[in-house]
């Protein structure tokens, strides 16, 4: 009988690895499915929490938080389109591409959590940003996202209307902060283990075998 296994995905919906990191993961866990029984939950980290409601142009975003240049920027764009690719995920970004503040979606990520439908939620994120290039804080993109997985859009567009869900997001976001995690994605196997990073699946299947042979 498969074990349960308890797994943690902090991420942010604006991070390219963290999509990639979470194809990878899932295509782990298909591998290993006679072995664990994952259950994931998607906890929250912002890249940008001061990020203002325009956003800001990918390259210079990059240019100013880490000093790249545009030809840098532009191949580790290639890069990522190029495994995000070989793993079956569209990543149409381009020098046009923006940034944007993605508190919002991480409240409607709480939100979809008590619906059962967070990692549907999750995925449809990734896809409007990354694929579509649409905004996640826009709260009318946020709505008809989560109508698209079976969400109520009335309740959906209460919440960027209204705190709600603010302050346990915050809270969530510090307790992660205060476990030591400062970088995405991070992923938390039984409260014990933790892999770091976009990993490819056979990583992942590694050490979700390593973990369940171990206990």
């Amino acid at each position: 009988m498969p074990k349960p296994m308890k797994i943690d995905f902090v991420s942010d919906v604006s991070c390219p690895w963290c999509i990639i990191g979470l194809r990878g993961l899932e295509q782990a866990l298909e591998r290993t499915r006679d072995l664990v029984d994952a259950d994931i939950t998607f906890q929250p980290f912002e890249l940008n929490p001061q990020m203002g409601k325009a956003g800001q142009n990918i390259g210079e975003h990059i240019a100013e938080k880490y000093g790249a240049t545009p030809e840098q920027s532009a191949a580790n764009r290639a890069t990522i389109r190029q495994r995000a690719a070989d793993l079956g995920f569209t990543m149409a970004m381009s020098d046009t591409s923006r940034i944007y503040n993605t508190f919002d979606a991480h409240r409607l990520l709480h939100w979809a959590e008590e619906e059962g439908k967070q990692a549907a939620l999750k995925h449809a994120l990734f896809d409007a940003y990354f694929t579509n290039q649409q905004d996640p804080s826009d709260p009318a993109v946020l709505v008809a996202v989560a109508e698209t997985v079976g969400l109520d859009p009335v309740q959906a567009a209460e919440i960027p209307a209204s705190d709600r869900y603010a302050a346990e997001v915050r809270a969530a976001e510090q307790l992660w902060q205060s476990r030591g995690i400062h970088a995405v994605p991070a992923i938390v196997i039984n409260d014990r283990h933790l892999i770091s990073g976009g990993q490819p699946p056979e990583a992942f299947e590694r050490a979700i075998r390593e973990i369940a042979a171990t206990g």
